[in-house]
């Protein structure tokens, strides 16, 4: 659904707010420890976000390294722009469908959580293969089923007990949808890349003061809040899965289980 890339609105500074800290800083120190074992001079970032990968390549690759970010949303960009990073990157729009790089132009290519948003992830892959050097890397990890990932299953199973009839499923539907090891390599295999891709399962722990700071990160702060806003009750929403977070894990503080998978492949 096209409202799937929706980063739009207030959803980047709540997103960034809440989310960031709960899901995406260690799997992006976890990346950047990956590249700087390539020790790359040219690296490229692409679905950004708000540049919690970027801050994290830009403390942990050397000056040296020309570091480039790139993202669909403006607004997600603008808000990592703001917050800024240590030493210079280049923020670029650009559509993970026609990246405006030329042939073989990075040494290694990551991708955080944005593979499972491309409309068409084979094109994506191929364009990050063409923009690629020969024996370069492209890292990119995407999240495993909702069922391994608590706060984002209570989440939605929270919602479902609110909107029986008509429960928002973006959460299964599209970040959580996409952890078949076997159509993530055929993709990949479709993308132009001739070496067998490498994809491991990494669990770690996700951490919240409260029960409403996973709920008001999902609810409000990603597409989500969309489809909640269209059936008329976002702060009711929330405070379903609020209720459901709390019931399961308790008001807080809170730790809870995440896990992705982290996919290599060289060029």
């Amino acid at each position: 659904m096209a409202d799937d890339k929706a980063f739009t609105g207030s959803i980047p500074k709540i997103y960034e707010t809440y989310l960031v800290p709960l899901l995406f800083e260690d799997y992006a120190a976890d990346l950047v420890t990956r590249v700087a074992a390539r020790a790359p001079t040219r690296m490229l970032e692409v679905a950004a976000g708000t540049g919690v990968v970027t801050r994290a390549m830009a403390k942990g690759l050397p000056a040296s390294t020309v570091i480039v970010a790139t993202d669909l949303n403006p607004a997600m960009l603008e808000q990592a722009a703001a917050i800024g990073t240590s030493r210079p990157v280049e923020f670029k729009p650009a559509d993970a469908m026609q990246l405006p790089f030329p042939d073989q132009s990075f040494d290694a290519i990551v991708c955080q959580f944005g593979v499972m948003f491309f409309p068409d992830r084979a094109k994506a892959i191929a364009e990050m293969r063409r923009v690629l050097r020969p024996g370069g890397a492209l890292i990119f990890n995407v999240w495993d089923r909702i069922e391994e990932n608590e706060f984002a299953a209570a989440t939605e199973a929270g919602l479902a007990k609110f909107f029986p009839d008509d429960p928002p499923r973006f959460l299964s539907r599209a970040p959580y949808g996409y952890f078949d090891h076997a159509a993530i390599a055929a993709d990949v295999a479709a993308g132009d890349f001739t070496a067998t891709p490498t994809l491991e399962t990494l669990a770690l722990r996700s951490r919240a003061r409260l029960a409403s700071d996973p709920a008001v990160g999902y609810c409000q702060g990603s597409p989500l809040r969309g489809e909640i806003e269209s059936r008329g009750a976002l702060e009711h929403g929330t405070d379903a899965a609020t209720a459901e977070i709390h019931k399961r894990f308790g008001g807080g503080p809170l730790d809870t289980k995440i896990q992705a998978i982290v996919v290599t492949v060289e060029r």
